[in-house]
């Protein structure tokens, strides 16, 4: 047997001995586990042990001073049985805030890099406020049966991302699963997704959270509001226990891994939205769970006073280019990466990440670049929310490395004013539809993530349903969220039997679908938009754990006719190579066309007025350029005026002719035609577009 497998020192009943520095965290090895935890400046440290949910620890064991290695405090403890083991850390040290020290040997404090989180096992369940141990570090045996599953490395271009809530997805009693609001759930839902054509879905956070995190009762509604949406981490390593059916099992682990599993073997990837930018322990009055009293200096931004900085508009930031802090997130990645097989992961108010230990914009940041070039993380998308809460807006200027693509907030915003009939924005439209060559001309459209709605913000129909964020059952007065929506109630607000205004509401929303699946670029739709989900006009719904923010699913029959539309622009989207070009190629071909050309209602023929509301653009791929059978003609007629306009369509070569895909001024199911039975343009010379409507022809 190796020496450092005996046991050298003894607590009570306790065997131990000096363990080993790396990994940190608690890592199960012959005969017992090994613990280690980084504090730069603590002057001691005890390991806490405790049964499953036990309020007294069974052990506590401080560690001799020999056990610290540099910065680290290291244990290796014999004959504990893990599986019923719960367990945490006393730190003791300078308590000195303007210095930026934290110090309270009475805390006891969750394992930073814990790989499960007891405490929320069942999404909201009242916890004990008066345990001192909230968020409990959990060791897990990892023993899941992948059945030869890697991450699927579809090509960036190909992705087809739908962004959902992992308990807003399925948590509505109309969504007919076995475990609503569930991990489980999601799996039930593939066949679901499949059928709508996406080959990716991205959960908003899944690293565990605490739902009750200032929470409270509304004055308004009389309901609890939670934080629901989870954008606060307590633990970057630990899936959320409340989110898995089978959590209060401690199971949580298992049963996100089988999911990921059933959707790779369906063809359909997995992007994490991560939060490395702030954690739940807020500001100077936040409660002390790991960070504030492991190491608060070297985890968080300060200013020269002591205070956070509050680059997040959470409460604090995390101090993300110190290299201990850096090395921690890329072990997060790394470790998400490898042993749950994730695709990618998009980054939280990434503009954070770029800035230096003063708060700073850095030109070359040491984060950003490391994963970027990374080996583990190698084949992930590393998509950023290119702004922070601090006022830095990086669209188009994010650091990329060739390998980071961005949340594109300028496509969203140009497309919305152009939907409701904005003018001065034609010339915006023209460089968002061919994958925004004005912001990513050195890198490629699939550097721009297209997206109309998301999690934050309007849902599509209430984009069209609304002209004012109506947010008073968040009890802050609809002081929350965003005004700058770019909506427009076609002419009511909210609900309405008017049958004019709701078919024009969808023949909006078709628009705004067409528009995005014909857009170079890789576009990304809010689950719940293809069946026309509504949040009643509330634009944040980050703390309404109820119907408001759930998908109501029953609308899926009520609104076919959109589901079908977008399921049928979606397969045009994949059936068009030309569409997803990875570079920006406007030059003849051997077509002798251009590969994107601007028309106005006269063909190549197009002013810039920037008031214009009317537009024509043609894609035409050529046939050994992207390995398709032909040459590939789709010619785009956008009318967001009021009135109906007539388009002059470019001449195709010998032997083509143009036909109608899609009308979007058509009732369902002649709205866009089946693969195959496009109808041909009468004359070949010009069509007819009717008022805020788009036209889409392929020449065949």
């Amino acid at each position: 047997m190796r020496v450092d497998s005996f046991p050298t020192h003894k607590c009570g009943e306790i065997s131990f001995r000096r363990g080993k520095p790396l990994p940190f965290g608690a890592t199960i090895v012959p005969g017992g586990v090994n613990f280690s935890v980084f504090s730069k400046y603590a002057t001691s440290c005890e390991l806490l042990l405790f049964n499953k949910g036990e309020r007294e620890p069974y052990a506590v064991i401080p560690f001799p001073d020999e056990f610290r290695i540099g910065d680290v405090f290291t244990i290796m403890v014999f004959d504990i049985e893990y599986e019923n083991l719960e367990y945490g850390y006393r730190m003791d040290g300078p308590f000195d805030p303007a210095k930026g020290h934290w110090f309270d040997k009475e805390k006891i404090l969750l394992d930073p890099y814990a790989k499960a989180i007891g405490g929320r096992e069942v999404w909201g369940r009242e916890p004990d406020y008066s345990d001192p141990f909230q968020h409990r570090s959990r060791i897990i045996y990892d023993d899941f049966d992948w059945e030869g599953d890697k991450p699927l490395e579809l090509d960036m271009k190909d992705l087809v991302i739908y962004e959902a809530h992992v308990r807003g997805f399925t948590k509505h009693p109309s969504s007919g699963v076995k475990r609503p609001g569930t991990f489980a759930s999601i799996r039930e839902k593939i066949p679901y997704l499949k059928e709508l054509g996406v080959n990716c879905i991205e959960l908003l956070p899944i690293f565990e959270f605490d739902e009750f995190e200032h929470s409270k009762i509304s004055e308004v509604t009389g309901e609890r509001l939670m934080n629901y949406w989870g954008y606060s981490s307590v633990g970057f390593f630990a899936p959320k226990s409340g989110y898995a059916a089978t959590g209060k099992y401690g199971m949580e682990v298992d049963e996100l891994k089988n999911l990921i599993r059933e959707l790779h073997k369906n063809g359909i990837e997995v992007i994490l939205d991560v939060v490395f930018n702030h954690t739940a322990e807020g500001n100077e009055r936040g409660p002390y769970i790991s960070y504030k009293g492991i190491d608060n200096k070297t985890y968080y931004l300060l200013t020269p006073e002591g205070y956070y900085y509050n680059f997040s508009g959470c409460g604090n930031t995390i101090n993300c280019n110190n290299p201990v802090v850096r090395n921690m997130i890329l072990d997060c990645l790394r470790y998400w990466a490898s042993e749950y097989h994730i695709d990618g992961f998009r980054f939280d108010l990434a503009s954070i990440l770029s800035r230096d230990q003063n708060g700073a914009p850095m030109a070359n940041p040491p984060l950003l670049e490391t994963l970027a070039h990374d080996p583990i993380l190698g084949k992930c998308k590393l998509i950023a929310e290119a702004w922070d809460a601090g006022g830095l807006y990086q669209v188009g200027s994010f650091p990329a490395w060739g390998r980071w693509a961005e949340w594109n907030g300028k496509f969203r915003d140009d497309v919305r004013r152009f939907l409701k009939g904005n003018g001065e924005v034609v010339e915006g439209i023209i460089q968002r539809i061919q994958g925004s060559p004005d912001l990513y001309g050195n890198r490629g459209p699939t550097a721009s993530i297209n997206f109309i709605t998301c999690h934050d913000g309007f849902t599509l129909m209430d984009l069209v349903s609304y002209s004012y964020k109506h947010n008073y059952a968040n009890g802050e007065g609809n002081r929350d969220g965003t005004n700058d929506n770019y909506s427009w109630n076609c002419g009511i607000e909210g609900p309405t039997d008017d049958i004019k205004v709701n078919r024009l509401r969808k023949k909006q929303i078709k628009n705004a679908i067409t528009m995005l699946m014909l857009s170079r670029g890789i576009p990304m739709i809010l689950s719940g938009d293809e069946f026309g989900n509504t949040q009643k006009g509330n634009n944040n719904v980050y703390c309404q754990d109820n119907e408001l923010s759930w998908l109501d699913w029953s609308l899926l029959e009520e609104n076919q006719d959109i589901f079908n539309f977008f399921k049928r622009i979606i397969s045009f989207r994949k059936e068009h190579p030309v569409l997803k070009a990875n570079s920006f190629d406007a030059g003849l071909n051997k077509t002798g066309y251009p590969e994107f050309s601007v028309h106005g209602c006269k063909a190549w023929d197009f002013n810039y007025d920037s008031s214009s509301l009317n537009l024509g653009l043609m894609f035409v791929g050529e046939a050994n350029k992207y390995g398709t059978k032909d040459d590939d003609f789709i010619y785009i007629a956008m009318n967001m005026h009021w009135k109906m306009h007539s388009f002059e369509i470019p001449e195709l070569p010998s032997g083509k002719k143009w036909h109608v895909v899609v009308n979007t001024d058509m009732s369902p199911l002649d709205d866009i035609s089946f693969k195959g039975q496009a109808i041909e343009v009468e004359g070949q010379s010009q069509v007819l577009v009717g008022a805020r409507s788009i036209i889409v022809l392929q020449g065949k």
